[in-house]
């Protein structure tokens, strides 16, 4: 466009029109620039030491997904084969490490037989070694079952071998959470935990961690389902979700899928109810996953506006609550980035309505209430007129007028924390719970496998829950695994970990 003018011209016509263009030029570049600058300060911020894995790495992360969501389905309950078809489990056991401690119970049926009352004696006996995992070491279990016959009646006696968490498998229910733990919450493939047993003199193949892994996590299903119903009973859910990438299919790239977060916490409000975080899995991000998961639920969701939720909002439905950390976190991208004094100003008011909510956290709903109209409505009523006003005085390309439009937008369904008790002002509740999601990716990379991904989700629902609630989630998993097999399922709620808590502090 400049390349046409005339600059060169004394006619005074001619320099207003190219004054006119040079301006309009101007502005434009101008815009372009804030533009870019914003882009790349977003992108410096989020993606800035990020790092890769080799290609060896990842297979590694695949191969373990693909079996433990293998092992997950066998433990719920494999496929019927055919007489002719079916081959017997096998094992490659090496014998467990000498150097290891031996901790010996015996599980002797008495000395007197139970059927005539004769005297027992001993014909031999079965040893079963168990590898467990306590806290800094490995030991190893020695149940010795002696073998015993009547000298009367000649009937042979011997005690039932306990149940175990996986049937005619060597793990005990600490190293079976040890390796749960240390992979959900402490973010270490299983290849890596090989690695580190080794160092011990303990050789685990990480396709024997998989099968534990899935075992295990099909077994804890129950638990993590019963607590995704007590979320789902709550006043207010925060949801949320994150991307992970999963293997696909017969194909040598990765798809997107997600892990959608939904979380019940009442302690600002000193509801009752314990804190408990549920988490789900999918292949993709279709808006009818959160509809079927949080179906028929008609309390109050937190979210970040994405429009897969909406699904979930209407009449006899749930209400929205929108997150003014959404809000506030575009006005502090655009004053990163340009320093602009309206996006300080926006971030400063914002600031005042979180003072409040600092001084409202712990107290009852109708205090919470009462302090909000009193203290919080004036100051958002005048943050949304402020921002009205702010609009069009600025260019309606800019950063900065994206990020007044979205607010002017959420503000509204922002309101409903002001007459509710028992809503927060934001959404970052379910932040936090996807927080363990987005750094394990850093380190697993990708699920291997939809099975593995939803075995993924059992253990995080598990092991945040419990974090929530101020409990060892490995003291605590060690504690259900050794009693899960056995337990009626009509009775799931006595495992929840703040039970756990209770009977340890007694």
């Amino acid at each position: 466009m400049l390349n046409d003018l005339d600059i060169g011209s004394d006619d005074p016509d001619e320099l207003r029109r190219a004054n006119a263009l040079l301006a309009a030029e101007v502005k434009s570049q101008a815009l372009l620039i804030e533009k870019l600058q914003h882009q790349l300060a977003g992108h410096n911020r989020h993606r800035f030491g990020s790092t890769s894995e080799s290609l060896d790495q990842l297979n590694l992360t695949f191969e373990e997904d693909e079996q433990i969501g293998a092992s997950a389905q066998a433990q719920a309950g494999p496929t019927p084969e055919p007489e002719q078809d079916k081959q017997p489990r096998q094992h490659s056991r090496k014998p467990l490490p000498d150097h290891l401690d031996r901790h010996e119970e015996v599980l002797s049926p008495g000395e007197e037989c139970g059927h005539c009352g004769g005297a027992l004696k001993t014909l031999g006996e079965d040893v079963t070694e168990e590898l467990e995992y306590v806290p800094g070491r490995f030991v190893v279990n020695r149940i010795v079952r002696p073998r015993k016959a009547c000298s009367d009646c000649e009937a042979i006696i011997q005690s039932p071998l306990p149940s175990r968490p996986i049937e005619r498998g060597r793990p005990g229910p600490g190293l079976l959470a040890h390796v749960l733990v240390s992979k959900y919450a402490d973010h270490l493939p299983l290849y890596r935990q090989s690695q580190i047993y080794a160092r011990d003199g303990v050789e685990l193949e990480r396709s024997t961690m998989a099968d534990w892994v899935g075992r295990s996590t099909a077994l804890l299903e129950p638990l993590a389902v019963a607590i995704g119903r007590m979320v789902r009973q709550g006043e207010a859910v925060f949801a949320d979700d994150t991307p992970v990438k999963m293997q696909a299919p017969g194909q040598k790239k990765t798809k997107t899928a997600r892990v959608w977060t939904y979380v019940r916490d009442e302690r600002p409000w000193s509801g009752q109810s314990p804190p408990c975080s549920w988490y789900q899995f999918t292949i993709d991000r279709k808006g009818e996953h959160p509809t079927n998961h949080l179906s028929g639920y008609k309390g109050w969701i937190h979210a970040d506006g994405y429009s897969g939720f909406n699904g979930l909002f209407g009449e006899s439905k749930a209400c929205e609550m929108a997150c003014m950390a959404h809000v506030r976190r575009k006005f502090v991208d655009v004053f990163s980035a340009q320093g602009s004094s309206v996006a300080e100003e926006a971030i400063r008011r914002i600031a005042k309505l979180y003072a409040v909510e600092k001084e409202a956290r712990g107290k009852l709903p109708e205090e919470r209430v009462a302090l909000r109209q009193h203290k919080a409505k004036p100051v958002f009523d005048e943050l949304e007129q402020w921002l009205h006003d702010q609009l069009p005085r600025i260019s309606g390309k800019s950063p900065l007028a994206k990020a007044i439009r979205y607010a002017l937008g959420r503000l509204p369904k922002a309101r409903g924390f002001l007459d509710s008790g028992c809503l927060e002002l934001d959404n970052n509740s379910a932040e936090r719970a996807v927080k363990p999601v987005a750094i394990g990716r850093k380190n697993w990379m990708f699920a291997g496998s939809e099975g593995g991904g939803k075995a993924m989700a059992i253990a995080f629902t598990l092991i945040e829950t419990a974090k929530l609630n101020g409990v060892d989630p490995q003291a605590w998993l060690t504690w259900v695994l050794a009693r899960i097999a056995d337990h009626k399922i009509n009775r799931i709620d006595e495992l929840m970990p703040w039970n756990y808590a209770a009977s340890a502090a007694q």
